[in-house]
């Protein structure tokens, strides 16, 4: 594949703009700077540079990003900034969408690709893959709510009523709650509808994929191919 149509796939402009990265010293690979916008290479595993930045071909963007409080998880966001101003110009110009949403002020890990087969899988409410939630509560945690929450809350709107897949106490004011659904506000309306009250919520894990302890909130990496493993076995 010619150099300047593998910087194009990899979001880094059109044809025209990533020629002209090459021809003004912009791009290395293997160390060596590049000035043939039409060289050929192999992008099956290649490692370039841009701007000193050191990329490596992804023929699909498959990513993880441990979302921060205050980010709307919209590209047209309306009150707060966008999570994806998070990510760096090349991945927003590859145009990754979100695997469901968060709210504005729930943290934790979000997958963000191009793959629409996957976004597909991994939400579709037929597939019932857990996501699993770290809740603080307003009011002490009791076995009661654990009970409610397990046995069906009603929601208003909901034909039937929505059954938690898991629940825990891990503290005081703690939960441990898996839901298989994504439905709007669903963690908040279930803990409402049980007799208390959100004041925090961290979703810290997809089906079998974990948000690492080193990655912090704001930050974003790669999936690998545990990873996408991981996902896609849940979502098979």
């Amino acid at each position: 594949m010619q150099l300047d149509r593998i910087l194009q796939s990899q979001g880094f402009g059109s044809r025209k703009e990533c020629r002209g990265l090459v021809r003004h010293g912009f791009v290395r690979v293997n160390g060596e700077e590049m000035d043939d916008p039409f060289v050929e290479l192999d992008p099956a595993g290649l490692e370039f540079e841009v701007d000193g930045e050191l990329w490596s071909y992804r023929e699909v963007a498959y990513v993880m990003l441990h979302k921060p409080a205050g980010y709307e998880v919209s590209h047209k966001p309306v009150h707060h900034p966008s999570v994806f101003a998070l990510l760096p110009a090349p991945l927003r110009a590859r145009g990754v969408q979100a695997v469901g949403r968060l709210d504005e002020d729930t943290t934790g890990l979000l997958i963000l690709t191009e793959d629409g087969q996957l976004i597909h899988q991994l939400s579709s409410p037929k597939r019932a893959i857990p996501k699993i939630y770290t809740v603080t509560l307003k009011h002490p945690a009791t076995p009661e709510l654990v009970s409610a929450l397990l046995a069906g809350v009603e929601l208003h709107d909901e034909p039937e009523p929505v059954v938690a897949a898991g629940c825990e106490i891990i503290g005081e004011c703690l939960l441990r709650l898996t839901i298989t659904g994504g439905k709007y506000h669903q963690v908040k309306r279930m803990i409402g509808a049980a007799g208390n009250r959100v004041e925090a919520l961290h979703r810290g894990e997809i089906g079998r994929l974990a948000l690492p302890a080193d990655l912090a909130p704001g930050e974003w990496r790669w999936l690998s191919e545990a990873d996408l493993s991981a996902l896609r076995c849940d979502a098979a």
